[in-house]
């Protein structure tokens, strides 16, 4: 079906981030990422991070201690995923617990620095695991500037029930890095995708969700039909997607926490695809073809209302909302070959903003509103592609046989796709925004079309 091509297949961002924000002491004296460096003097350090080479920062995360055996394991396991987190990020260098001079420091008494100083770890993390009188998990951390000491950067607890021991391990991954980078973290998430399994012929493709890194996966649709384009709702309980059933195709609704199934507008005759929610989740905006031309619409969730978008003889298809909700970029055809486009959300305004050489497809926009990420295909070669709004300052993020259907980190830093290598299927694939630290995701099978949660509330 020819409406589907567009699911089948940078801004020069500049700024320093504060990345240690009264952190470090330090000399830089290597220029290669996880080199260690030479300690001189204790004085704040400024780090480019959209720079393609980038100076790791030392991290030290001990086993968190418990009072129990029980505790004793889920301070391990909370440890391990922290370190997990901040280690996939790019940023951090997690020191070898086998160097540490001290193995199990307390939570409630200040560090010993030198022998922290010794491993020449710049950042130290101290955690504790306990039970309440009701059976719930709290977990209290501190993060410590190993060279400037005292008062700690963070000092918190978090408390949650014992079997959610993972958020709680996320969340404070999220704070370590939002308090060392100055952008907000991305680790309290999840991602819902496409699980693909079977034979080329006898393909399965059932609705999955799993968290960013790739633990607790679950699937969501039994497999009957062929699911397509799941994206999330702001309020991170619902996820909306395409149902290719045998002779139509509808775009519903799933509610997370309810399993409540709903379907998203009348359009008899049709093939609905491409769904995604407004910012403020009143409304989806979809593509819908008939008789060879695939134009856009809204879908007023309240009332049921319809807008038609676009008119012309053309596929236009992948909307996706600026975060104001003010505009929504698409891609079309219209000019002869598969563009970028960007228009008011009423339809009006409508221009071309990709001029690059290439076909361009499944366009969305970052959280942040700065820029845009899109599929791009030159010749036998796909990319991940980011430009300005405006179209300007495009930048090839990555290169393979096949990488498409980007979506974007709530924090607008990283991005996640979908990659085919030949021979081994699709998997799916991160990577930073300034094209660094590209890295396979946990998720063993099939997988494509992912599309990334808020963080979670």
């Amino acid at each position: 079906m020819n409406a589907l091509w567009s699911s089948a297949r940078f801004m020069n961002r500049t700024g320093k981030i504060r990345m240690l924000r009264r952190l470090i002491a330090a000399a830089l004296a290597c220029a290669v990422v996880g080199a260690v460096p030479l300690m001189a003097s204790a004085q704040p350090v400024e780090v480019d991070i959209n720079k393609g080479t980038i100076q790791l920062l030392p991290i030290a995360i001990p086993t968190f201690s418990g009072t129990d055996a029980h505790t004793s394991e889920l301070g391990a396991e909370i440890a391990q995923v922290v370190s997990a987190d901040l280690g996939r990020s790019g940023y951090f260098r997690i020191i070898d617990p086998s160097t540490f001079v001290d193995k199990s420091p307390s939570v409630a008494i200040q560090p010993d620095f030198p022998n922290w100083k010794s491993i020449n770890a710049q950042a130290l993390v101290i955690g504790a695991a306990s039970l309440d009188a009701d059976g719930r998990l709290r977990v209290d951390f501190r993060l410590w500037d190993v060279f400037n000491g005292p008062p700690e950067l963070i000092k918190t607890q978090y408390t949650s029930g014992a079997d959610e021991w993972r958020r709680i391990a996320h969340k404070i991954s999220d704070a370590i890095y939002k308090k060392l980078t100055g952008e907000d973290g991305y680790f309290d998430t999840r991602v819902v995708f496409v699980a693909e399994s079977g034979s080329k012929t006898h393909r399965v493709k059932r609705l999955a969700i799993m968290d960013q890194d790739g633990a607790n996966p679950s699937y969501l649709t039994n497999g009957a039909h062929t699911i397509m384009t799941p994206r999330f709702a702001i309020n991170d309980q619902e996820i909306t997607y395409t149902d290719l059933g045998k002779d139509t195709s509808r775009v519903y609704i799933f509610n997370i926490e309810t399993g409540r199934i709903e379907t998203v507008g009348s359009f008899a005759g049709a093939m609905v695809f491409a769904p995604r929610f407004s910012p403020n989740g009143d409304k989806i905006a979809l593509s819908v073809e008939r008789g060879g031309n695939t134009n856009l619409y809204l879908v007023d969730l309240r009332d049921g209302a319809t807008q038609r978008l676009t008119s012309d003889r053309a596929i236009n298809t992948s909307p996706s909302f600026s975060p104001d909700g003010a505009n929504i970029v698409f891609n079309s055809d219209r000019g002869g070959s598969p563009q970028i486009y960007v228009m008011h959300t009423d339809g009006s305004g409508i221009h071309r903003i990709s001029f690059g050489t290439g076909r361009y497809t499944t366009p969305v926009w970052s959280p942040k509103g700065d820029l845009i990420a899109a599929t791009k295909q030159t010749g036998n070669e796909f990319h991940i592609v980011v430009m300005a709004p405006d179209g300007s300052g495009e930048r090839v993020l990555t290169t393979s046989f096949l990488d498409e259907a980007p979506t974007w980190a709530p924090n607008g830093r990283v991005i996640m796709f979908s990659r085919q290598t030949p021979g081994a299927g699709q998997r799916l694939w991160t990577i930073d925004v300034s094209g660094r630290n590209e890295r396979l995701q946990p998720y063993p099978g099939g997988a494509t079309d992912p599309a990334w949660s808020p963080l979670l509330k």
